[in-house]
This record gives C-alpha cells, sequence and structure tokens, in this order.
C-alpha cells in the first residue's frame, strides 16, 4: 500500500493512497495543477485516479473537485449530506450527479482491491468523515478536521500500519495570535480542529508494537510550527499512559507547499 500527502494545510488539502492496482485522492483542496504536478512526482497521472475520497465540503478539501471531475470523469466518494451542501451552494461547478458514490460511516465499501471505511469526525460540516483504508491485513487511515475524538474513533483507529493525523495548532500561539475571538473560538470548540497536545493524546492511544509510520497533517499557518507540532506531540506521547515514548515511532509533518515522501508499506 502507498500514502502521501501532496499538499497538507489550513489552505489546502490533499492526499494521495492507493496500491500496485488501485488508486485513490483523499480531497482536492489545492488546484488541479498542482495536483497533476504532485502525482507526476511519484510516477502518477490525475487521470489514473480510481475516483476521490470527500471528506467534507470546505474549501480547503474541495477546491478542485469539480474540476477534475469534469475533466477526468473520477467518481466522487461522499456522505449524502455532503453532496447535498455542495450541491445546494453549487460549490463546484456544474459536474454529472451520477459521478457522486454515496457512502455511509461505519459503512465499508469497495474501491479496486482496497476496502474503505468512512467514519464520522466532529466538525462543522454537513456531515464530515475519516478514511481508513485497508488490503488485506495492511491498513492506513487519513484523519483530520475533528474537534474533539471519543472512544469510538480510538477505537476504529485501533491497529493501523500507516497514520496521517490532524495536528492542527499550538493552543498557546492561537489564543494569543491575531485571530478574531469567534474564529478562536471556533478552531478550539468541539467541532474544529485538533491542537498538538489532543493529536499527541489520541496517538498515545493507538500506538502499537507494528506502526510504521505517524504523518501530522493540516497544521495552520498562523498558529502552529512543524518542529513544534512534531516535539509537542511526541511530549504527549512520552508523558501519556502508555507504554511507548515520542521517539519509538517515526513521527514526520506533512508539507504544506509540496508533496511528502511517499510511504510504500
Amino acid at each position: 500500500m502507498e500514502l502521501c500527502s501532496i499538499a497538507s494545510g489550513s489552505s489546502g488539502n490533499c492526499v494521495y493512497a492507493g496500491t500496485e492496482r488501485c488508486h485513490l485522492l483523499i480531497d482536492a483542496g489545492i488546484s488541479g495543477k498542482r495536483i497533476e504536478a504532485g502525482l507526476n512526482e511519484i510516477g502518477l497521472k490525475t487521470a489514473e485516479m480510481d475516483g476521490v475520497l470527500v471528506t467534507h465540503e470546505h474549501a480547503d478539501h474541495i477546491k478542485s473537485l469539480g474540476v477534475i471531475a469534469r475533466k477526468y470523469g473520477l467518481p466522487m466518494y461522499a456522505t449524502q449530506g455532503t453532496i447535498d451542501y455542495i450541491n445546494a451552494r453549487h460549490s463546484i461547478g456544474d459536474v454529472d450527479e451520477s459521478l457522486f458514490r454515496t457512502i455511509l460511516p461505519e459503512v465499508p465499501f469497495r474501491v479496486g482491491d482496497m476496502t474503505v471505511t468512512p467514519f464520522s469526525t466532529s466538525h462543522d460540516a454537513a456531515e464530515p468523515v475519516a478514511y481508513i483504508m485497508q488490503k488485506e491485513q495492511k491498513s492506513m487511515a487519513v484523519v483530520t478536521d475533528l474537534g474533539v475524538y471519543g472512544c469510538s474513533v480510538v477505537e476504529r483507529l485501533q491497529g493501523m500500519d500507516v497514520l496521517l493525523l490532524e495536528a492542527n495548532h499550538d493552543v498557546h500561539m492561537l489564543q494569543v495570535g491575531a485571530y478574531p475571538y469567534y474564529l478562536k473560538q471556533r478552531i478550539l470548540g468541539e467541532k474544529g480542529h485538533l491542537s498538538n497536545e489532543l493529536s499527541g493524546q489520541l496517538l498515545g492511544e493507538v500506538l502499537h508494537d507494528r506502526l510504521k509510520k505517524v504523518v501530522l497533517g493540516h497544521l495552520s499557518r498562523e498558529n502552529n510550527y512543524p518542529q513544534l507540532a512534531c516535539e509537542s506531540v511526541k511530549m504527549e506521547v512520552t508523558l501519556g499512559d502508555n507504554p511507548y515514548r515520542g521517539s519509538d515511532f517515526p513521527i514526520e509533518v506533512a508539507k504544506r507547499d509540496e508533496i511528502s515522501e511517499l510511504i510504500i508499506f
């Protein structure tokens, strides 16, 4: 299986996930040109994608969804709430509605040789989800845009080989920063984004001996730094009620403006 962040951050998100026989995008929140360039760097093309898994309808996740759907005829997998919101607001322009594939949280579906399982997240969107991709005994997950997590999320993320997890902001940086009060409250709220500290706490609950890679994603440009996110997450793991230290696992930060390492496992 393969995972590669093409872009990750508050300004735009797109992740490639696949196998030798199946290729998927998770979100399309950057330009179609950047998506194509990123895929080219790992020897792929947008035309070779088998579809787009849509997490939710915010612009930093669907910016070029309509463009690539029209140009390449790619199926778009999304919850009914997300589809209805996009259609009601004409968010991605005119697209062939038959390209939408309605999915249900907690109900697995097949794309090529992968099983995809969406699960609900706590975010201020119509019906947001994160995704787990599995082939035989290997699995990976892309989990961003959640203000809080509970037992169901922890349960879902047990046993992953590779995990891309949100570490959006440093709480202190956000609190003293220039954002208006209402926006700070939104980000810090239960339907906002995971802080570095919460990200580390969640990671501490799902670590296991066979975990191969952790990628921290969706970092805020204004309220976080890659090194701060990485060190904060590692510290939470080390101090948490688990048998591991933050240094026990390879943890990296997904890049905002260029692709990250292609993870093959």
